[in-house]
């Protein structure tokens, strides 16, 4: 019998993780909580209400922000039942998910914590980075359909890792766009046609998915969201405070940081979280 999960949230990342999971043969109901735009998500049957959601094996959550995760999980706690597990793969904060799991486990409902990297495309494809965190037995429960949605499944600890090592992720990806960025503004400027530059340097050190994704839609001047902005600008807020919490001195950490709030500032939060290149231009 299929593993029946309830896929909450049918936003960017959301709804092609629905459809990979559909496609392997899961029992996948979707919901959303405001109303979607019609044949967003015409294709992924859909439950109407946190309750039907709740009866699910598995309650998959992709959400904007810790905030979301914490409204969500107080409509949808009282509808489930021992031995449910809820899987947050959004972006949300450490702390928030140590006390969810902790709070969980009284009732015998599990909870990993399992954020992602790579995009729609990634979720498209079933080649997400997956960084997970939860128990032993918590994981294993949830493993079929991470398995199913990355390529590079890593559980790295306890309830709260997973979303650690996002917001490390959300770090180096920052620079690293702000690096490709800065590359590629040194090109154009100094007469080289950026997508050129973008391929010579493929397969040697500088080469990466933020040179090869990225670096096309900066030389393209194409900045239609695979990310927000204003997302990532929410992950590097949470990575500040991680940083202050641990004592982490981290040195370029406050200028990228700094963009991002200009960029979110300008008006322009809803592009790609490489339009980054568009402040080394105007």
């Amino acid at each position: 019998m299929a593993m029946s999960v309830s896929v909450i949230g049918l936003g960017l990342m959301g709804r092609p993780m629905a459809r990979r999971l559909i496609g392997a043969g899961f029992e996948v109901r979707g919901y959303n909580r405001s109303p979607l735009e019609p044949g967003l998500a015409d294709d992924i049957a859909r439950v109407a209400s946190l309750g039907e959601a709740a009866q699910r094996t598995i309650c998959l959550l992709m959400l904007t922000d810790s905030a979301a995760v914490d409204a969500v999980l107080a409509q949808l706690e009282p509808h489930l039942r021992a031995g449910k597990l809820v899987l947050d793969m959004s972006s949300a904060e450490p702390a928030h998910s140590r006390a969810h799991a902790e709070r969980l486990a009284q009732r015998g409902i599990g909870w990993v914590d399992a954020p992602v990297s790579g995009g729609p495309e990634g979720a498209t494809a079933g080649t997400l980075a997956i960084m997970v965190g939860g128990s032993d037995a918590a994981v294993a429960t949830a493993w079929p359909v991470l398995e199913t949605l990355g390529s590079s499944v890593v559980h790295v600890g306890g309830p709260g890792m997973g979303h650690t090592v996002k917001l490390v992720n959300q770090l180096i990806v920052a620079l690293a766009i702000q690096a490709v960025a800065e590359g590629l503004t040194l090109a154009e400027k100094a007469g080289v046609d950026p997508r050129l530059a973008r391929e010579a340097m493929r397969g040697g050190f500088a080469d990466s998915k933020v040179l090869q994704i990225h670096g096309l839609r900066m030389a393209a001047r194409d900045y239609t969201p695979g990310g927000y902005a204003r997302l990532h600008l929410k992950d590097l807020r949470m990575v500040e405070r991680l940083a202050a919490d641990v004592g982490a001195n981290l040195a370029h950490f406050a200028d990228v940081l700094a963009r991002y709030q200009r960029l979110v500032d300008l008006g322009q939060g809803e592009l790609d979280h490489s339009a980054l290149h568009k402040l080394l231009w105007e």
